[in-house]
């Protein structure tokens, strides 16, 4: 994987835009325009209609914000290999970028480029405060992006607070052109951060499973995207079923199942390297492989004489498989907590699907769910905090429980909603969709109120996200 290289620019940010301005009303932008259509701006009203309205959100309370996201300016429209319209455009699609990002979070409602006044490059760093005021913008989000002699592109991020009219935070970054759209999820983390106190989450990528052809004769290939759905790569051709990928802890690797002439097989493929490594092969039926929080093991299931348990082997693929559970009984699945203390995985032991925890070792297993139903696909949040699982009532749902079991909340409520993957801060839940009837799968978030959830754009079908770090 190519290092993406941010580098530290505030010296120019400071210096770069002018500062002088002048307190005409800027440009705006016809809402009506094939952009904002493109784009699926459903904040795109006429910039004079009402205030701006928007939330943010802590651990101790909501806080009303109206938060404008206007266009990233540029000092000079020229064509770059990032956008061939020129800067100018390519400004337009960073703002939309962060825009989209943040309104689908579940924390924030801001209003996007399309319907808002397009800053000068002199009013990047000295606002038209009266402009903002009148639309009752509380905070301002204003960015740059200007191409570099050398190729390259820089992308500068300021958030401000309109009422006290100054500055909260700004960074900058020098990007090569196919890096753009990082920049702007980078701007986007900025803002979420310095806002809601929590970690970043936007500058990350997913692994899943592209899915094309009949239902009962699918090509199932590993593929990765950005966190918003853009970029995709396939990774394998089809010729063999890949499944149930999931990132390593420090990003370098992706642990995936693999069906080669109808044996399973557990690979790790590099993602700097392209090189893939077998961890474990067996002609048993194989399952859901996953990481330990240190990288050094992965977690699967495995099922042998009818019998299926949980196994440990070496991420590197020496070394025997440890056994972790011997129950009569059917044990799938294990996902680790991120002390890598403990691990949750799915069992029939008490005669119906059930989400159980038991310490590393495979000591010490208890039932945690008593709510009615069934359990399956355990993932433990990076917060540790949650657990999300689906739920089975009838229909599939996504559901969250604390660690102990209780407080379980259901947060989708479709026909088949299953394998929920956290955001890397534990905010947000990725899962897959199938339809009624086609079988048709597609990938899906929801943020933990169940109240926002928003459909990533795949070219095929989509299954088995995993989340991924946040990119280094």
């Amino acid at each position: 994987m190519r290092k993406f290289a941010f580098l530290a620019v505030f010296a120019m940010l400071f210096s770069a835009p002018v500062v002088a301005q002048d307190n005409a009303a800027p440009r705006t932008l016809n809402p009506a325009s094939i952009e904002a259509q493109q784009a699926g701006d459903v904040a795109a009203q006429d910039p004079d209609d009402g205030p701006l309205r928007g939330t943010v959100t802590d651990d101790s309370a909501w806080q009303d914000l109206g938060i404008a996201i206007a266009a990233f300016a540029t000092n000079e429209d020229v064509p770059t290999p990032a956008n061939a319209s020129g800067t100018q455009a390519l400004g337009l699609e960073l703002s939309r970028i962060v825009y989209n990002d943040l309104r689908f979070n579940g924390l924030f409602r801001p209003v996007g480029p399309d319907a808002l006044p397009r800053p000068s490059y002199a009013q990047i760093t000295a606002p038209a405060w009266n402009t903002w005021r009148g639309r009752s913008a509380e905070m301002l989000v204003h960015g740059f992006v200007r191409a570099n002699g050398d190729g390259r592109l820089t992308v500068g991020c300021y958030l401000y607070d309109v009422a006290l009219q100054s500055e909260l935070v700004r960074e900058g970054w020098v990007v090569a052109p196919s890096d753009w759209r990082r920049a702007a999820h980078r701007c986007a983390d900025l803002i979420y951060s310095r806002l809601s106190g929590e970690s970043p989450f936007f500058d990350s990528r997913i692994a899943y499973i592209a899915e094309t052809g009949p239902k009962d004769n699918r090509v199932k290939r590993l593929a990765i995207m950005d966190s918003d759905g853009a970029n995709h790569r396939f990774i394998t051709n089809g010729q063999s079923t890949a499944l149930t990928p999931r990132y390593s802890p420090d990003y370098s690797r992706i642990a995936y199942l693999s069906y080669v002439d109808g044996n399973p097989r557990i690979y790790v493929y590099e993602i700097d390297s392209g090189r893939q490594t077998l961890v474990t092969e067996s002609s048993n039926p194989t399952f859901a492989p996953r990481w330990s929080p240190d990288g050094r093991h992965i977690l699967y299931s495995m099922a042998i004489g009818g019998n299926t348990d949980i196994y440990r082997v070496s991420a590197s693929g020496g070394g025997t498989p440890v056994r972790l559970t011997d129950s009569p009984s059917i044990e799938v699945g294990g996902s680790y907590s991120p002390d890598g203390s403990q691990i949750v995985f799915e069992s029939d032991q008490s005669g119906s699907q059930q989400c159980y925890v038991m310490n590393a070792n495979g000591t010490n297993q208890r039932r945690i769910s008593f709510f009615g139903g069934r359990c399956a696909t355990p993932e433990w949040s990076p917060r540790g905090d949650q657990i999300a699982f689906t739920h089975i009532a009838g229909d599939f749902r996504i559901a969250v429980m604390n660690p102990n079991g209780r407080n379980m909340r259901q947060l989708t409520n479709s026909w088949h909603d299953e394998a929920p993957t956290w955001a890397p801060n534990g905010r947000i839940i990725q899962f897959f969709r199938t339809e009624r009837g086609s079988g048709d799968t597609s990938i899906w978030q929801v943020d933990l109120t169940g109240e926002n959830e928003r459909r990533l754009r795949t070219p095929v079908g989509a299954s088995d996200p995993a989340w991924g770090p946040v990119l280094p």
